[in-house]
């Protein structure tokens, strides 16, 4: 979720400006890939303003004020990346365990939701038993060495790819689109300082900023009685992927099998965008059907740019890459 730093902030990432917490667009400075984003993003901003028609419905609203309608030419397909490929693991051990529900930051935050639901999207047929961090694990760390895009995050990346291949052939999502919005919205669950666990949710969790009508906010009443983001007046968005709390109640996904919901783990937070991106039979192969998709989760003109220059360097550094 990117934007700009003035009042008419876009969706962004969390950042710190002048001791108030705001959004707007991240610094290159703040990411790893500073010199191939650069390139990237001048790729994309390049691009010739045309009307683009109407783009499909804006689906997860992250609270922020609505931008003017935005509209470009579309960018090139991005290049291909060959579909994860999934280790074998043995499934004659013990059973995996749920893991521990994530402690909040503050007192005043009560936990993540645990909401165990029925799988939406099938198993992928070479996803085996045992997870996304034993699954993907050696597919993770060679690609880790080639993007700085931490292990246990690609593994999360990796797993949403190869269900929606398995579920949603058509939409041709890859694993570098979901990693450039992550990236974007939090450095990967990253964000000030945090880290990843082994079990996927951050050392602590990522709350937004308050939607309270604010410059650059819209006012969005609580709608979760403050059970995801600790605030029972207003609303926050919420994890590595900034879901709004009634967003995560229509697109929660269990992408690690452990029977619960949850928008701080970003194995779950990654299958929901996913399955968000891929909604209304969007296919993301084309430039045109990436950006329709991207424009609807965040639309944005600087967010579409930012997200593309990541997908690209991630695609073209992972290239050869098996």
């Amino acid at each position: 979720m990117s934007g700009d730093e003035g009042t008419s902030a876009q969706n962004g990432p969390i950042q710190q400006v002048d001791g108030a917490v705001r959004r707007g667009m991240p610094r290159a400075s703040h990411y790893l890939l500073r010199g191939v984003l650069s390139g990237g993003a001048l790729t994309c901003a390049g691009l010739v303003m045309v009307a683009l028609g109407s783009v499909a419905g804006p689906l997860p609203d992250r609270g922020l004020a609505a931008p003017a309608p935005a509209a470009l030419a579309a960018p090139a397909a991005l290049p291909d990346v060959a579909e994860p490929v999934a280790q074998p693991v043995s499934t004659t051990g013990p059973a995996q365990q749920p893991s521990s529900p994530a402690q909040p930051a503050q007192p005043a935050q009560p936990g993540h939701q645990t909401v165990a639901i029925p799988l939406q999207i099938p198993a992928a047929p070479n996803k085996p038993v045992g997870g996304p961090q034993l699954a993907f694990a050696d597919w993770a760390t060679r690609i880790s060495r080639v993007t700085t895009i931490p292990q246990r995050a690609l593994e999360s990346y990796a797993n949403a790819h190869a269900m929606m291949a398995a579920a949603h052939p058509n939409c041709r999502i890859t694993w570098v689109t979901l990693a450039a919005i992550a990236a974007v919205e939090s450095k990967h669950g990253r964000f000030e300082g945090r880290t990843l666990l082994p079990d996927g949710r951050p050392s602590g969790p990522i709350i937004g900023p308050t939607l309270d009508g604010s410059p650059g906010v819209k006012a969005i009443g609580d709608t979760d009685s403050g059970l995801l983001d600790g605030d029972k007046v207003w609303d926050h968005a919420v994890g590595p992927f900034q879901f709004i709390p009634s967003t995560w109640a229509k697109w929660r996904a269990d992408g690690n099998q452990d029977g619960i919901t949850d928008p701080q783990s970003i194995d779950d937070a990654a299958l929901a965008a996913a399955q968000y991106l891929c909604a209304d039979d969007r296919n993301l192969s084309s430039g045109d059907g990436w950006l329709r998709a991207i424009l609807s989760y965040n639309d944005s003109l600087q967010y579409a740019q930012e997200v593309y220059g990541f997908a690209q360097a991630y695609a073209r550094s992972a290239k050869g890459v098996t």
